[in-house]
Protein backbone atom coordinates (compact mmCIF):
# COMPACT_ATOMS: atom_id res chain seq x y z
CA UNK A 1 0.00 0.00 0.00
CA UNK A 2 1.43 4.17 -1.19
CA UNK A 3 1.46 6.13 1.85
CA UNK A 4 0.50 9.06 0.59
CA UNK A 5 0.24 11.84 2.65
CA UNK A 6 -1.81 15.30 1.20
CA UNK A 7 0.68 17.68 0.84
CA UNK A 8 0.63 20.85 -1.37
CA UNK A 9 1.48 20.80 -5.05
CA UNK A 10 4.88 21.82 -6.10
CA UNK A 11 5.48 23.96 -8.80
CA UNK A 12 5.95 23.16 -12.55
CA UNK A 13 9.48 23.92 -11.37
CA UNK A 14 10.68 19.86 -12.67
CA UNK A 15 8.09 19.45 -15.38
CA UNK A 16 11.41 18.53 -17.40
CA UNK A 17 11.82 15.09 -15.14
CA UNK A 18 9.43 12.68 -16.92
CA UNK A 19 9.32 9.17 -15.22
CA UNK A 20 8.02 6.11 -16.28
CA UNK A 21 5.49 3.81 -13.79
CA UNK A 22 5.53 0.32 -14.52
CA UNK A 23 3.84 -1.88 -12.41
CA UNK A 24 0.71 -4.56 -13.04
CA UNK A 25 -1.22 -3.16 -10.10
CA UNK A 26 -2.98 -0.59 -11.36
CA UNK A 27 -4.26 1.17 -7.63
CA UNK A 28 -0.38 1.43 -7.06
CA UNK A 29 0.12 3.03 -10.39
CA UNK A 30 -2.26 5.43 -10.08
CA UNK A 31 -1.27 6.67 -6.51
CA UNK A 32 2.54 6.96 -7.95
CA UNK A 33 1.25 9.08 -10.64
CA UNK A 34 -0.68 11.37 -8.28
CA UNK A 35 2.55 11.51 -6.15
CA UNK A 36 5.09 12.91 -9.06
CA UNK A 37 2.09 14.66 -10.98
CA UNK A 38 2.13 17.04 -7.63
CA UNK A 39 5.79 17.25 -7.46
CA UNK A 40 5.57 18.99 -10.83
CA UNK A 41 6.41 15.86 -12.61
CA UNK A 42 5.57 14.32 -15.72
CA UNK A 43 4.57 11.14 -15.49
CA UNK A 44 4.01 7.89 -18.06
CA UNK A 45 2.67 4.55 -16.96
CA UNK A 46 2.82 1.12 -18.47
CA UNK A 47 0.93 -2.10 -17.23
CA UNK A 48 3.53 -4.52 -18.21
CA UNK A 49 6.95 -4.34 -20.08
CA UNK A 50 6.21 -4.69 -23.74
CA UNK A 51 3.64 -1.45 -23.13
CA UNK A 52 6.44 0.24 -20.97
CA UNK A 53 9.39 -0.65 -23.55
CA UNK A 54 6.76 1.37 -26.31
CA UNK A 55 6.54 4.21 -24.00
CA UNK A 56 10.51 4.65 -23.87
CA UNK A 57 10.52 4.35 -28.25
CA UNK A 58 8.00 6.96 -28.02
CA UNK A 59 8.70 9.39 -25.18
CA UNK A 60 11.97 10.97 -23.96
CA UNK A 61 12.26 9.39 -20.21
CA UNK A 62 14.71 9.91 -17.52
CA UNK A 63 13.69 7.31 -15.07
CA UNK A 64 11.85 4.17 -15.02
CA UNK A 65 10.54 3.39 -11.71
CA UNK A 66 9.05 -0.62 -12.33
CA UNK A 67 8.23 -3.07 -9.65
CA UNK A 68 10.67 -6.24 -9.60
CA UNK A 69 8.03 -9.05 -9.34
CA UNK A 70 5.35 -8.84 -12.15
CA UNK A 71 3.74 -11.93 -13.83
CA UNK A 72 5.25 -12.44 -17.47
CA UNK A 73 7.98 -10.33 -17.85
CA UNK A 74 9.67 -9.40 -14.53
CA UNK A 75 11.53 -5.90 -13.35
CA UNK A 76 14.79 -7.97 -13.27
CA UNK A 77 14.40 -8.95 -17.09
CA UNK A 78 13.22 -5.30 -18.08
CA UNK A 79 16.24 -4.03 -16.91
CA UNK A 80 18.65 -5.05 -19.62
CA UNK A 81 15.93 -4.19 -22.18
CA UNK A 82 15.16 -0.73 -20.93
CA UNK A 83 19.17 -0.59 -21.33
CA UNK A 84 18.84 -1.82 -24.57
CA UNK A 85 16.93 1.01 -25.74
CA UNK A 86 17.29 3.85 -23.59
CA UNK A 87 20.77 3.49 -22.17
CA UNK A 88 20.66 6.82 -20.63
CA UNK A 89 17.95 5.99 -18.57
CA UNK A 90 18.33 5.51 -15.04
CA UNK A 91 16.09 2.60 -13.59
CA UNK A 92 15.12 2.52 -9.94
CA UNK A 93 13.26 -0.77 -8.36
CA UNK A 94 10.04 -1.52 -6.65
CA UNK A 95 10.09 -4.51 -4.31
CA UNK A 96 8.82 -6.25 -1.33
CA UNK A 97 11.00 -7.15 1.53
CA UNK A 98 12.04 -10.64 0.91
CA UNK A 99 13.07 -9.55 -2.75
CA UNK A 100 15.99 -7.11 -1.35
CA UNK A 101 18.73 -9.73 -2.48
CA UNK A 102 17.45 -9.18 -5.99
CA UNK A 103 17.46 -6.31 -5.67
CA UNK A 104 21.00 -5.92 -4.82
CA UNK A 105 21.65 -7.80 -8.14
CA UNK A 106 19.80 -5.57 -10.43
CA UNK A 107 21.56 -2.59 -9.16
CA UNK A 108 25.02 -4.73 -9.81
CA UNK A 109 23.24 -5.03 -13.45
CA UNK A 110 23.00 -1.30 -13.94
CA UNK A 111 20.17 -0.35 -11.81
CA UNK A 112 20.45 2.94 -9.91
CA UNK A 113 18.41 2.00 -6.79
CA UNK A 114 15.59 0.28 -4.83
CA UNK A 115 13.29 1.12 -2.66
CA UNK A 116 10.82 -1.45 -0.36
CA UNK A 117 7.43 -1.56 -0.51
CA UNK A 118 5.11 -0.31 1.19
CA UNK A 119 6.38 2.42 -0.38
CA UNK A 120 6.80 5.73 1.52
CA UNK A 121 6.18 9.10 -0.12
CA UNK A 122 8.99 10.84 0.66
CA UNK A 123 11.07 8.19 0.11
CA UNK A 124 9.91 7.07 -3.71
CA UNK A 125 10.24 11.02 -4.94
CA UNK A 126 13.76 11.25 -3.45
CA UNK A 127 15.37 8.43 -5.06
CA UNK A 128 13.09 9.30 -8.28
CA UNK A 129 14.90 13.09 -7.88
CA UNK A 130 18.26 11.46 -7.65
CA UNK A 131 18.38 9.29 -10.14
CA UNK A 132 17.33 12.06 -12.66
CA UNK A 133 19.85 14.12 -11.04
CA UNK A 134 22.08 11.81 -12.54
CA UNK A 135 20.97 11.23 -15.67
CA UNK A 136 21.14 14.58 -16.40
CA UNK A 137 24.79 14.65 -14.96
CA UNK A 138 25.64 11.90 -17.07
CA UNK A 139 24.01 13.26 -20.35
CA UNK A 140 25.76 16.95 -19.73
CA UNK A 141 29.12 14.85 -19.08
CA UNK A 142 28.71 13.14 -22.30
CA UNK A 143 27.47 16.56 -24.51
CA UNK A 144 30.69 17.92 -22.96
CA UNK A 145 33.06 15.66 -24.13
CA UNK A 146 31.55 14.96 -27.51
CA UNK A 147 31.80 18.81 -27.67
CA UNK A 148 35.87 18.83 -26.44
CA UNK A 149 36.68 15.98 -29.15
CA UNK A 150 35.05 17.96 -32.05
CA UNK A 151 37.28 21.15 -30.94
CA UNK A 152 40.42 18.81 -30.80
CA UNK A 153 39.79 16.28 -33.22
CA UNK A 154 42.34 16.69 -35.90
CA UNK A 155 41.33 16.04 -38.95
CA UNK A 156 43.21 14.56 -42.64
CA UNK A 157 42.91 18.33 -44.69
CA UNK A 158 44.49 18.52 -47.59
CA UNK A 159 44.55 17.79 -51.70
CA UNK A 160 47.80 18.10 -52.66
CA UNK A 161 49.51 14.92 -54.54
CA UNK A 162 52.48 14.56 -52.24
CA UNK A 163 49.91 14.26 -49.23
CA UNK A 164 46.89 12.68 -50.76
CA UNK A 165 49.89 9.53 -51.53
CA UNK A 166 50.56 9.50 -47.61
CA UNK A 167 47.23 9.30 -46.83
CA UNK A 168 46.37 6.41 -48.94
CA UNK A 169 49.37 4.18 -47.66
CA UNK A 170 48.24 4.96 -44.65
CA UNK A 171 44.75 3.71 -45.13
CA UNK A 172 45.97 0.55 -46.57
CA UNK A 173 48.21 0.00 -43.85
CA UNK A 174 45.98 0.76 -40.72
CA UNK A 175 44.07 -2.92 -41.01
CA UNK A 176 47.17 -4.69 -40.83
CA UNK A 177 49.13 -5.43 -37.70
CA UNK A 178 52.35 -4.27 -39.53
CA UNK A 179 54.12 -1.69 -37.32
CA UNK A 180 54.39 1.80 -39.20
CA UNK A 181 57.44 4.23 -39.18
CA UNK A 182 56.04 7.86 -39.94
CA UNK A 183 59.01 10.20 -41.07
CA UNK A 184 58.67 14.17 -41.59
CA UNK A 185 59.47 17.26 -40.20
CA UNK A 186 58.59 18.47 -36.82
CA UNK A 187 54.85 19.74 -36.89
CA UNK A 188 54.27 18.08 -40.51
CA UNK A 189 51.46 15.53 -38.87
CA UNK A 190 53.26 12.52 -37.74
CA UNK A 191 50.89 12.23 -34.78
CA UNK A 192 48.13 12.80 -36.84
CA UNK A 193 48.66 9.98 -39.10
CA UNK A 194 49.56 8.19 -36.60
CA UNK A 195 45.94 8.04 -34.85
CA UNK A 196 44.40 8.51 -38.38
CA UNK A 197 45.80 4.91 -38.62
CA UNK A 198 44.64 3.57 -35.14
CA UNK A 199 41.10 4.70 -35.92
CA UNK A 200 41.14 3.23 -39.29
CA UNK A 201 42.30 -0.35 -37.83
CA UNK A 202 40.51 -3.14 -36.16
CA UNK A 203 41.60 -1.34 -32.78
CA UNK A 204 40.26 1.73 -33.05
CA UNK A 205 37.73 0.98 -29.47
CA UNK A 206 41.30 0.44 -28.10
CA UNK A 207 42.98 3.11 -26.29
CA UNK A 208 45.51 5.30 -28.56
CA UNK A 209 48.70 5.84 -26.32
CA UNK A 210 51.08 8.72 -27.60
CA UNK A 211 55.15 8.54 -25.42
CA UNK A 212 56.96 11.48 -26.58
CA UNK A 213 60.33 9.48 -26.21
CA UNK A 214 62.22 12.90 -26.19
CA UNK A 215 60.68 14.69 -23.62
CA UNK A 216 61.37 11.89 -20.83
CA UNK A 217 64.66 11.85 -19.58
CA UNK A 218 66.60 8.42 -20.34
CA UNK A 219 66.82 7.29 -16.45
CA UNK A 220 62.58 6.90 -16.24
CA UNK A 221 61.71 6.26 -19.76
CA UNK A 222 62.39 2.13 -19.66
CA UNK A 223 60.13 2.25 -16.07
CA UNK A 224 57.44 4.76 -18.34
CA UNK A 225 57.23 2.07 -21.41
CA UNK A 226 57.31 -0.89 -19.53
CA UNK A 227 56.41 0.31 -16.11
CA UNK A 228 57.96 -1.68 -12.94
CA UNK A 229 57.20 -3.80 -9.59
CA UNK A 230 57.42 -2.58 -6.03
CA UNK A 231 60.93 -2.36 -4.70
CA UNK A 232 62.35 -2.73 -8.56
CA UNK A 233 64.33 0.40 -7.60
CA UNK A 234 65.06 3.05 -5.05
CA UNK A 235 61.91 5.00 -4.55
CA UNK A 236 59.68 2.59 -6.45
CA UNK A 237 56.87 2.22 -3.61
CA UNK A 238 54.33 1.20 -5.58
CA UNK A 239 53.67 -0.95 -8.84
CA UNK A 240 53.13 0.90 -11.85
CA UNK A 241 51.41 0.48 -14.88
CA UNK A 242 53.68 1.32 -18.58
CA UNK A 243 52.59 2.66 -21.54
CA UNK A 244 52.88 -0.69 -22.71
CA UNK A 245 50.11 -2.17 -20.79
CA UNK A 246 48.10 0.86 -20.93
CA UNK A 247 47.82 0.63 -24.85
CA UNK A 248 46.50 -3.33 -24.64
CA UNK A 249 44.81 -4.15 -27.40
CA UNK A 250 45.23 -0.46 -28.73
CA UNK A 251 48.19 1.17 -30.39
CA UNK A 252 50.91 3.01 -29.00
CA UNK A 253 52.54 5.76 -30.81
CA UNK A 254 56.35 6.07 -30.17
CA UNK A 255 57.59 9.45 -31.17
CA UNK A 256 60.73 10.15 -31.21
CA UNK A 257 61.84 7.18 -31.96
CA UNK A 258 65.07 7.86 -32.60
CA UNK A 259 66.07 9.33 -28.70
CA UNK A 260 65.67 5.77 -27.65
CA UNK A 261 68.97 4.85 -25.35
CA UNK A 262 70.69 1.79 -26.33
CA UNK A 263 69.41 -0.35 -23.94
CA UNK A 264 65.79 0.81 -24.48
CA UNK A 265 66.25 0.14 -27.82
CA UNK A 266 66.83 -3.80 -27.29
CA UNK A 267 63.76 -4.06 -25.17
CA UNK A 268 61.57 -2.44 -27.88
CA UNK A 269 63.53 -4.74 -30.18
CA UNK A 270 62.36 -7.58 -28.40
CA UNK A 271 58.63 -6.58 -27.96
CA UNK A 272 58.25 -6.50 -31.98
CA UNK A 273 60.30 -9.75 -31.97
CA UNK A 274 58.47 -11.55 -29.49
CA UNK A 275 55.56 -9.86 -28.63
CA UNK A 276 56.30 -9.76 -24.73
CA UNK A 277 58.20 -7.64 -22.33
CA UNK A 278 59.31 -7.55 -18.54
CA UNK A 279 58.53 -4.46 -16.44
CA UNK A 280 61.51 -3.69 -14.18
CA UNK A 281 61.78 -6.05 -11.21
CA UNK A 282 58.52 -8.16 -13.00
CA UNK A 283 58.18 -11.12 -14.92
CA UNK A 284 57.33 -11.69 -18.87
CA UNK A 285 54.44 -10.41 -20.02
CA UNK A 286 52.55 -10.32 -23.66
CA UNK A 287 52.48 -7.66 -25.21
CA UNK A 288 48.70 -7.00 -27.46
CA UNK A 289 49.88 -3.32 -28.91
CA UNK A 290 49.97 -2.21 -32.35
CA UNK A 291 53.17 -0.04 -32.84
CA UNK A 292 53.62 3.15 -34.72
CA UNK A 293 56.61 5.19 -34.78
CA UNK A 294 57.89 8.77 -35.63
CA UNK A 295 61.15 10.28 -36.12
CA UNK A 296 62.06 13.72 -37.63
CA UNK A 297 65.95 12.27 -38.01
CA UNK A 298 67.19 10.31 -40.81
CA UNK A 299 66.52 7.14 -38.88
CA UNK A 300 68.64 5.10 -41.95
CA UNK A 301 71.53 7.67 -41.20
CA UNK A 302 71.54 6.57 -37.44
CA UNK A 303 71.95 3.36 -38.43
CA UNK A 304 75.23 4.53 -40.79
CA UNK A 305 76.52 6.35 -37.94
CA UNK A 306 75.86 3.47 -35.29
CA UNK A 307 73.65 5.21 -33.47
CA UNK A 308 70.49 2.93 -34.32
CA UNK A 309 70.20 -0.21 -34.60
CA UNK A 310 69.57 -1.97 -37.78
CA UNK A 311 67.52 -4.47 -37.00
CA UNK A 312 65.08 -2.44 -34.62
CA UNK A 313 65.59 -0.17 -37.36
CA UNK A 314 64.07 -2.94 -40.08
CA UNK A 315 61.38 -3.80 -37.75
CA UNK A 316 59.89 -0.78 -37.33
CA UNK A 317 60.47 0.03 -41.40
CA UNK A 318 57.84 -2.64 -41.82
CA UNK A 319 55.75 0.08 -43.64
CA UNK A 320 57.00 3.56 -44.07
CA UNK A 321 55.10 7.08 -45.05
CA UNK A 322 56.53 10.24 -44.59
CA UNK A 323 54.57 13.30 -43.99
CA UNK A 324 55.89 16.05 -45.84
CA UNK A 325 56.82 19.50 -45.37
CA UNK A 326 54.56 22.24 -45.68
CA UNK A 327 55.89 23.93 -48.27
CA UNK A 328 56.00 21.11 -50.36
CA UNK A 329 51.92 21.20 -50.50
CA UNK A 330 51.51 24.99 -50.74
CA UNK A 331 47.90 24.22 -52.41
CA UNK A 332 46.74 22.75 -49.06
CA UNK A 333 47.58 25.99 -47.33
CA UNK A 334 44.22 27.97 -48.14
CA UNK A 335 42.50 24.06 -47.04
CA UNK A 336 44.49 24.38 -43.63
CA UNK A 337 43.57 28.06 -43.22
CA UNK A 338 39.80 27.53 -43.31
CA UNK A 339 39.92 24.40 -40.72
CA UNK A 340 42.11 26.01 -38.57
CA UNK A 341 39.70 29.43 -38.58
CA UNK A 342 36.65 27.14 -38.04
CA UNK A 343 37.83 25.36 -34.76
CA UNK A 344 39.25 28.67 -33.65
CA UNK A 345 36.73 31.01 -34.07
CA UNK A 346 34.12 28.27 -32.39
CA UNK A 347 36.87 27.90 -29.27
CA UNK A 348 36.74 31.53 -28.85
CA UNK A 349 33.17 32.55 -29.28
CA UNK A 350 33.45 34.57 -32.22
CA UNK A 351 31.68 34.84 -35.98
CA UNK A 352 33.62 32.97 -38.87
CA UNK A 353 36.50 35.03 -40.03
CA UNK A 354 37.49 35.16 -43.19
CA UNK A 355 41.15 36.15 -44.83
CA UNK A 356 42.04 38.80 -46.97
CA UNK A 357 43.26 38.13 -50.67
CA UNK A 358 46.41 40.09 -48.80
CA UNK A 359 46.37 37.81 -45.83
CA UNK A 360 45.93 34.81 -48.13
CA UNK A 361 48.19 35.31 -50.75
CA UNK A 362 51.47 35.98 -47.67
CA UNK A 363 50.33 32.73 -45.63
CA UNK A 364 50.47 30.66 -49.05
CA UNK A 365 53.53 32.68 -49.59
CA UNK A 366 55.35 32.28 -46.35
CA UNK A 367 58.14 28.98 -46.40
CA UNK A 368 56.36 27.80 -42.91
CA UNK A 369 59.55 26.35 -41.56
CA UNK A 370 57.44 25.06 -38.84
CA UNK A 371 54.79 23.50 -41.06
CA UNK A 372 51.32 22.66 -40.30
CA UNK A 373 51.61 23.62 -36.28
CA UNK A 374 53.19 26.86 -37.00
CA UNK A 375 49.95 27.62 -39.41
CA UNK A 376 47.42 26.31 -36.61
CA UNK A 377 49.66 28.79 -34.11
CA UNK A 378 49.38 31.69 -35.91
CA UNK A 379 45.71 31.06 -37.15
CA UNK A 380 44.80 31.01 -33.16
CA UNK A 381 47.13 33.82 -32.71
CA UNK A 382 45.11 36.20 -35.07
CA UNK A 383 41.58 34.62 -34.18
CA UNK A 384 42.33 36.06 -30.91
CA UNK A 385 43.77 39.69 -31.77
CA UNK A 386 41.71 40.38 -34.86
CA UNK A 387 39.64 43.18 -34.38
CA UNK A 388 37.39 43.29 -37.09
CA UNK A 389 35.63 40.35 -39.06
CA UNK A 390 38.37 39.91 -41.36
CA UNK A 391 41.70 38.48 -41.81
CA UNK A 392 44.02 41.22 -42.81
CA UNK A 393 47.65 41.50 -43.35
CA UNK A 394 48.28 43.45 -40.14
CA UNK A 395 46.57 40.12 -37.72
CA UNK A 396 49.74 38.09 -38.75
CA UNK A 397 52.85 38.22 -37.19
CA UNK A 398 55.46 40.08 -38.88
CA UNK A 399 57.60 36.47 -40.32
CA UNK A 400 54.57 36.09 -42.02
CA UNK A 401 53.37 39.28 -43.17
CA UNK A 402 56.85 40.46 -44.37
CA UNK A 403 57.17 37.04 -46.34
CA UNK A 404 59.05 37.81 -49.68
CA UNK A 405 57.12 35.63 -52.79
CA UNK A 406 57.80 32.26 -53.14
CA UNK A 407 60.07 31.00 -55.61
CA UNK A 408 59.43 29.11 -58.53
CA UNK A 409 59.62 25.51 -57.83
CA UNK A 410 59.97 24.52 -61.65
CA UNK A 411 62.98 23.15 -63.32
CA UNK A 412 63.97 23.94 -67.13
CA UNK A 413 66.56 22.05 -69.05
CA UNK A 414 68.26 22.65 -72.38
CA UNK A 415 66.67 20.26 -74.83
CA UNK A 416 69.66 17.29 -74.71
CA UNK A 417 70.92 17.59 -71.21
CA UNK A 418 71.82 14.42 -70.47
CA UNK A 419 69.62 12.63 -67.72
CA UNK A 420 72.76 12.26 -65.34
CA UNK A 421 72.99 15.77 -65.16
CA UNK A 422 69.13 16.08 -65.05
CA UNK A 423 69.21 13.40 -62.13
CA UNK A 424 71.42 14.80 -60.23
CA UNK A 425 70.30 18.46 -60.71
CA UNK A 426 66.44 17.37 -59.59
CA UNK A 427 68.03 15.03 -56.76
CA UNK A 428 70.16 18.52 -55.46
CA UNK A 429 66.73 20.85 -55.54
CA UNK A 430 64.70 18.62 -53.80
CA UNK A 431 67.02 18.17 -51.17
CA UNK A 432 67.68 21.38 -51.01
CA UNK A 433 63.99 22.34 -50.69
CA UNK A 434 63.20 19.69 -48.26
CA UNK A 435 66.12 21.67 -46.07
CA UNK A 436 68.53 18.03 -46.72
CA UNK A 437 65.77 15.85 -45.36
CA UNK A 438 66.24 12.76 -47.83
CA UNK A 439 63.55 10.80 -45.97
CA UNK A 440 61.07 13.67 -47.44
CA UNK A 441 63.03 14.70 -51.06
CA UNK A 442 62.05 10.42 -51.72
CA UNK A 443 58.78 11.49 -50.71
CA UNK A 444 58.20 14.45 -53.02
CA UNK A 445 60.00 12.15 -56.19
CA UNK A 446 58.01 9.37 -55.72
CA UNK A 447 61.52 7.12 -54.68
CA UNK A 448 63.13 5.41 -51.73
CA UNK A 449 65.37 6.92 -49.83
CA UNK A 450 67.70 4.14 -50.59
CA UNK A 451 67.50 5.43 -54.26
CA UNK A 452 68.51 8.84 -53.46
CA UNK A 453 71.73 7.87 -51.50
CA UNK A 454 72.76 5.70 -54.56
CA UNK A 455 71.87 7.48 -57.50
CA UNK A 456 73.94 10.65 -55.67
CA UNK A 457 77.17 8.10 -54.85
CA UNK A 458 76.56 6.75 -58.33
CA UNK A 459 76.44 10.26 -60.02
CA UNK A 460 78.75 11.83 -57.82
CA UNK A 461 81.90 9.48 -58.29
CA UNK A 462 80.98 9.94 -61.94
CA UNK A 463 80.63 13.98 -62.14
CA UNK A 464 83.08 16.01 -60.17
CA UNK A 465 80.54 18.76 -59.53
CA UNK A 466 80.62 19.96 -55.73
CA UNK A 467 78.49 17.44 -53.22
CA UNK A 468 75.20 19.10 -52.05
CA UNK A 469 75.81 21.96 -49.95
CA UNK A 470 74.56 22.11 -46.51
CA UNK A 471 71.29 24.14 -45.91
CA UNK A 472 70.29 26.08 -42.77
CA UNK A 473 71.85 25.02 -40.32
CA UNK A 474 71.55 20.87 -41.68
CA UNK A 475 75.07 19.38 -42.48
CA UNK A 476 75.47 18.64 -46.11
CA UNK A 477 73.76 14.95 -46.93
CA UNK A 478 76.65 12.00 -46.11
CA UNK A 479 77.33 9.15 -48.10
CA UNK A 480 75.89 5.54 -46.42
CA UNK A 481 79.14 3.56 -45.18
Amino acid sequence: MTDITATPPRAETEAAITVLVVDDERSNVESLEKIFTREGMRVLVAYDAKRALEQLRSHKVDVVLTDLMMPGTTGLELLPAVKQVAPDVEVVLMTAFGSVEAAVTAMREGAYDFVEKPLKRLSIVKSVRQAAERQKLVAENRFLKDEIKLLTKREIVGSAAAWRRVVDVASQAAPSMATVLVLGESGTGKELLARFIHEKSGRSKGPFVAVNCAAIPETILESELFGHERGAFTGANVKREGRFAKASAGTLFLDEIGELSPAVQVKLLRVLQEGEYEPLGGNTVRADVRVVAATNRDLFGEVTAGRFREDLYYRLNVIAVTAPPLRARREDVPLLIDHFLGIYCAKNGRPRLKPTRGALDRMVDYGWPGNVRELENVIERAVVLCRGDTLTEADLPESVAQAEHALSSQLSFPLGTPLQEIELRVIRETLRHSKGDKSVAAQLLGISTRTIYRKLDGIEDADPSPPVPAVAGFPAPSKPT
